[in-house]
């Protein structure tokens, strides 16, 4: 050993051959914080000084490579001066750049995860082997930033800017068999034989059979690219991610803007063009909410985590209603190893939830995402049943029937005599007390809601309703038994709607009343598309389904009717009571036609105008800010007061949900977050602006008191 640290240490083995492991004492994985970078520093002056290493191999003492660089230490990194952030990210690459300037051939040995500022360490090596096992990649954008430690120089280099911004812009995790196709490395084995390849390809290059000096040229030089491959390749991928992206992640097109510029620079000048774009991208509110984001996830996964100590073992599920979202359900729990029971009451329930499962397993299969033999097992372990005859085996009940609280009750009634004593009974309402619903089974503690979203398998939320009898040993089997299914399960106190549908609910309530008041839908669609949201709320109407999004008021306006119950014969109403269902019957606010993939494409129905029209007043003069207001100052009170009511315990927690189960704009970071970034102040003043609309848009007590203490959701300013 010729360097030990708290990061890293640095052994001088046969044929010098040095060894330069990264193993973060205390740590799980290994990242790159202050610490990190500060032993690398140490551990590479070391390496440069000793005439007797011929060559290096880096390595990972943990089970992954590098998982990235700390993005808690990003907040205070980010607050700063800009020219700091940018001394700060240069001081960083001319570490990462010494090692790759050390006269030596080196070789990273890649296990495991190699993400972000992993992934940007590995690139500073001449070469690189991975494991069969691992993955490589550069996730910024999703952070709504870009690699800063190199990543678009020396990638660029390596693999072309074509490439490189392929990589770069789509953020996605490159499996082995990608990463070498395209050149980022150099040679891929197996998991056991990762340290001998890489050791041998280190001595290789001593030997002369690899020529790593022209390597090292090669990377710190300009790229190797023509004037007219330069305007085909950067322009025509500025417009393409530019249409891609949106106007609201900056991140993807200013990454193609920074390559552009340093495509003709050496690599330290070119490292301080992709310095100084990276700090711009810190700046900005994008990347400052979906880092918030990303750290709200992982308290998200911590919090379910911690329920697994109090949970019961499950082996086998059963679910209680076959169907479309039974069906997804069956597909979601076998896909994750996770046996299950599909009851339905006739053949045609069963028919379409197996139906719904091999759909799903098929696709997968086809995109090359799934190998036949696992299609199998999946749809093996979907057991299709008529009776209850295995449910004594059943740990789990999920049930998923019509949205009607008598026939829920009799369904849970009825299935709760089927199953052991110890089993746990649950249900998938969207909207119906669990308090309520609790009443028809006789072990009330073993009974919560376990709502997931429709598509299942797309749609990453479940959330885990605690009703009034409900024990902490349900709930801790149901949060762990979704995270074991691959979902992000929430924790929400019994109320109608719980928490996503309490709070979508008076965002239909803006648009409700925007109809009445002669706005034209297409109008607000395209509006709130722009503002960010992945449909508008017309079409999300019609998605969801129109007889269902009636129902679910009604159920809402029951349980808060000072604000929620409508005093006027709403446009949705109408087109209920004419059957205008949205996609599922082809005809909701829009007409729904098959496309050449087979999904339904909306198109514009003059007949909705013709059917609205006697409901509409006279037209209320509105600007694009109003709707947007109207829309959204209904949404963000009613998150507040989830919050103040406890339905759901933290502010990340229900701005995650909005993020996860309605696809809340992920640049706005979630709605609280969306009034701090306003200002409370602001925001009630804003409110307050629109208070004659009704009790929706009337702020409450506490956020008032706030806006005057000047406290925010989030922490003070």
């Amino acid at each position: 050993m010729i360097f030990q640290s708290e990061a890293f240490s640095v052994t001088l083995g046969t044929e010098g051959i040095a060894e330069l492991k990264f193993d973060f004492q205390n740590e799980s994985v290994n990242k790159f914080n202050k610490r990190a970078i500060l032993d690398l520093k140490a551990a590479v002056e070391v390496i440069g000084a000793n005439s007797e290493i011929k060559g290096l191999v880096i390595s990972s003492g943990k089970s992954t490579f590098v998982v990235g660089a700390d993005i808690t230490e990003f907040g205070e990194m980010f607050a700063g001066p800009e020219d700091a952030l940018i001394a700060d990210i240069l001081t960083t690459n001319e570490i990462f750049s010494s090692l790759e300037d050390l006269p030596i051939p080196t070789v990273a040995a890649i296990n495991g995860i190699c993400l972000g500022g992993g992934f940007e360490f590995a690139l500073a090596a001449d070469f690189r082997v991975m494991s069969t096992s691992a993955v490589v990649g550069l996730p910024e954008t999703k952070l709504g930033l870009y690699p800063g430690f190199g990543g678009t120089v020396r990638l660029s280099r390596l693999i072309g800017a074509d490439n490189a911004i392929e990589w770069i812009a789509s953020g996605s995790e490159k499996r082995p068999d990608a990463a070498f196709k395209d050149g980022a490395v150099d040679a891929v084995v197996a998991p056991e034989a990762l340290a001998d390849a890489a050791f041998n390809l280190v001595k290789s290059a001593i030997n002369g059979k690899f020529d790593f000096l022209a390597r090292k040229a090669e990377k710190k030089g300009p790229l190797d690219i023509n004037s007219i491959e330069s305007m085909m390749t950067f322009e025509t991928a500025k417009g393409f991610i530019a249409g891609k992206a949106g106007p609201h992640y900056p991140a993807p097109v200013e990454m193609v803007k920074t390559i552009q510029k340093h495509a003709t620079l050496t690599r330290d000048k070119a490292l301080a063009v992709e310095a100084k774009g990276f700090a711009k991208l810190a700046k900005t509110k994008a990347a400052s909410n979906l880092i918030g984001l990303f750290l709200n996830d992982q308290l998200l996964k911590k919090t379910a985590k911690q329920w697994e100590k109090s949970a019961k073992p499950v082996n086998m599920i059963g679910v209680l209603g076959a169907g479309i979202m039974g069906g997804g359900i069956a597909y979601q729990s076998a896909s994750k190893g996770i046996p299950i029971l599909m009851k339905d009451i006739n053949e045609g329930g069963i028919s379409l939830g197996l139906a719904e499962a091999a759909k799903l397993t098929v696709k997968m299969v086809e995109s090359g995402r799934m190998k036949p033999e696992k299609m199998a097992k999946i749809l093996n372990d979907i057991r299709p049943t008529l009776n209850y005859g295995d449910f004594k085996n059943v740990d789990v009940v999920i049930e998923a029937v019509v949205e009607n609280v008598n026939v829920k009750k009799a369904v849970l009634a009825e299935a709760e005599t089927m199953l052991r004593d110890d089993a746990i009974l649950t249900s998938n309402t969207s909207t119906i007390s669990i308090t309520e619903l609790a009443t028809a089974v006789k072990r009330p503690e073993q009974f919560c809601g376990m709502h997931f979203f429709n598509p299942v398998h797309r749609m990453p939320l479940v959330e885990v309703i605690r009703g009034e009898h409900t024990n902490d040993e349900t709930v801790a089997t149901v949060v762990d038994l979704a995270r074991k299914m691959g979902k992000s399960p929430i924790v929400v106190n019994d109320c109608p709607g719980f928490l996503v549908n309490r709070v979508l609910f008076p965002y239909f309530g803006g648009f409700a009343r925007l109809l009445h008041d002669g706005v034209d839908f297409q109008r607000i669609d395209k509006l709130l598309e722009r503002f960010g949201w992945p449909m508008g709320p017309a079409y999300l109407m019609d998605v969801v389904g129109i007889d269902t999004g009636v129902h679910a008021q009604a159920v809402m306006a029951a349980g808060f009717p000072d604000r929620m119950a409508e005093d006027f014969k709403s446009a949705v109403q109408v087109m209920f009571e004419n059957q205008r269902f949205g996609q599922k019957n082809a005809v909701g606010f829009y007409r729904y036609e098959t496309d050449k993939k087979g999904k339904p494409k909306k198109v514009v129905d003059q007949a909705t105008y013709d059917l609205i029209a006697p409901v509409q007043g006279e037209s209320v003069e509105c600007s694009d800010d109003d709707i947007v207001n109207r829309m959204m100052i209904p949404l963000c009170l009613e998150t507040v007061r989830c919050l103040e009511d406890n339905i759901v315990a933290s502010a990340a927690e229900a701005d995650m949900g909005l993020i996860y189960g309605i696809g809340f704009p992920p640049h706005l970071g979630g709605a609280l977050k969306y009034i701090d970034d306003m200002g409370v102040a602001a925001f009630v003043a804003l409110a307050d602006g629109y208070k004659d609309l009704g009790a929706l848009y009337h702020p409450t007590e506490k956020l008032r008191d706030m806006a005057k203490s000047g406290a925010t959701f989030f922490g003070k300013k």
